[in-house]
């Protein structure tokens, strides 16, 4: 019998491996480089939803693992510190099914704000740490995860990166796990899971206890790849850096390590005894080369220089070489831009035209920063634009505090802009504020995704739809306006050179579809609207 062999990105690699592993429920938030994750485990047959963000996707699946189901959570590194209040804590719990978070970091900062190494999450909150280094070791790695989750009840990260995600290479899948997993079951467990001080306290024990076990089984079976050579270099690596260090240095010892928290420190000693200058590569952060150091193992760490962006074969070669002389630098690259046609460009005109000054958001709106438009004054983190407006408004002189706008996406808005949207009702500033959602009617960034907003499912199946403009009056927002901003009947610099002059909270939500959506979204529709006529016909028969 031929073995299977598919060509597999990582994050197809991931959902492939969920489902061989009998995922109940994946849940999660679109952020590059993890969307695809969730989008090839609902193609594949799993069942997957689109959450509001990151933390009420975790509490989902701490809810589906403590009824004794495996669950699969996926996010960006950002978006593990939406995450972080439940992980904290989830690491304390004994989860019955197995509980898998992805977190797939963005060395480089190829479409993020910041280029933070999600390594420290492990250590921080408790949470064991697989990192696979090809698509096949994501896939193997997926499976793995569960059951040690299961094994030790407790919540597990897979940490990805760019590379691994979106490159494709070979990977040859196994069997499912022989025999059905167990039914869906509630068990009350009272101090496992209600984590008042008294069930707390006992539970941060237990945790240490595990991790200790953890890093016993990662010693002695934990998965890791020796691959030997010249004992003049010895390198350890994890990740895709393992991949680079192998093609960099063929001829050098090199110890590859899957499981990089707990470490396999008694492995880690008996390998470097046996090189004469031991090596540490590793993308980001001197996280591994800083825990071995601790340790008492003598190792070298990259220069700083290459703490930044991402590693390849060139780089590392510089980094065996101890070469700090000054890098190459890439060739420019193609600005972004908003598209052609785009409902946000005739927004940012207005704003630069009314010489607005903008909080902003994460999302294409983002590049309203960019000629012509050139207006946008901050951009933090999702949600942050109506928070950071609200405290412009509440210090600036008041010529100046009458200029601020709060910038944000309708998919933002639904992730963390509510709360933005509280504060502005419950603290508003003397001279009020103005609010405006580019709705566009899609997660459009990301690649065209639902959200709670748009009234369609992960599948693009019609569900319940959030009002914005219902919500903000029922919050007690005084002023909420909708507007088509390809309406030339409606003027949007009107609305807002009179909403910036009252003392008062105000809402404009400009509406508009996303150009690259709009043809799909009619589709989907189209699609529903017939599903609905079938059902209404089978129910009259």
């Amino acid at each position: 019998m031929t073995e299977e062999r598919l060509l597999l990105s990582g994050d197809d690699a991931v959902a492939l491996g969920a489902l061989h592993a009998g995922v109940r429920l994946g849940t999660g938030y679109p952020g590059t480089p993890s969307t695809e994750i969730l989008e090839t485990f609902d193609r594949v047959g799993g069942r997957a939803q689109w959450s509001p963000n990151e933390k009420v996707a975790l509490e989902v699946a701490i809810g589906v693992a403590f009824a004794g189901a495996r669950a699969l959570v996926t996010m960006k590194h950002v978006g593990l510190n939406v995450a972080a209040d439940p992980l904290f804590t989830a690491t304390y719990t004994d989860v019955e099914g197995g509980l898998v978070i992805v977190s797939a970091d963005d060395p480089g900062m190829a479409s993020s704000q910041n280029e933070q190494d999600n390594r420290h999450y492990a250590r921080a909150a408790g949470a064991p740490m697989l990192e696979p280094r090809d698509s096949q070791q994501a896939y193997d790695y997926t499976r793995l995860a569960f059951a040690l989750s299961e094994r030790w009840k407790i919540p597990l990260i897979l940490r990805l990166t760019t590379r691994v995600c979106h490159a494709k290479t070979v990977v040859r899948p196994r069997p499912m796990d022989a025999g059905p997993l167990p039914e869906p079951h509630f068990a009350r467990d009272i101090p496992a899971r209600v984590m008042i001080p008294a069930y707390a306290k006992p539970a941060h024990h237990r945790l240490r206890a595990k991790l200790a076990e953890i890093e016993a089984w990662n010693d002695a079976d934990g998965p890791m790849q020796v691959d030997e050579g010249d004992p003049a270099l010895g390198i350890i690596a994890t990740g895709v850096a393992a991949m680079h260090a192998r093609e960099a240095a063929p001829d050098a010892r090199q110890l590859t390590i899957g499981m990089t928290y707990p470490l396999p420190m008694q492995r880690i000693r008996a390998f470097a005894r046996g090189c004469e200058r031991l090596l540490v590569i590793e993308e980001g952060d001197p996280v591994l080369v800083d825990s071995l150091r601790v340790a008492g193992i003598e190792a070298e760490g990259k220069p700083e220089m290459y703490r930044f962006g991402e590693l390849n074969v060139a780089r590392v070669r510089r980094i065996i070489e101890g070469d700090r002389s000054p890098e190459p630098k890439p060739a420019p690259g193609k600005p972004p831009e908003l598209c052609q046609g785009c409902s946000h460009r005739g927004v940012f005109e207005v704003l630069r035209d009314l010489d607005c000054i903008v909080a902003g958001d994460i999302g294409c709106y983002t590049l309203g920063v960019l000629p012509p438009f050139s207006a946008m004054d901050s951009c933090v983190c999702m949600g942050a634009a109506i928070g950071v407006g609200l405290g412009l408004r509440h210090v600036l002189p008041e010529a100046e505090a009458r200029r601020v706008v709060s910038v944000i996406g309708d998919s933002t808005f639904v992730h963390s802009g509510i709360t933005g949207l509280a504060e502005m009702v419950y603290n508003p500033p003397p001279t009020g504020h103005v609010v405006l959602i580019l709705d566009n009617g899609t997660t459009a960034m990301t690649g065209l995704q639902e959200h709670p907003g748009t009234g369609r499912l992960l599948d693009h199946s019609p569900t319940a739809k959030i009002s914005f403009e219902a919500l903000a009056r029922s919050m007690g927002v005084e002023n909420v306006h909708v507007v088509d901003v390809l309406d030339k009947a409606q003027s949007l610099s009107a609305l807002l050179t009179d909403l910036l002059a009252r003392s008062e909270t105000s809402l404009v939500v400009t509406r508009q579809p996303c150009v690259l959506a709009a043809p799909k979204i009619r589709q989907y529709e189209k699609t529903a609207e017939a599903q609905r006529i079938a059902g209404c016909t089978a129910t009259t028969d």
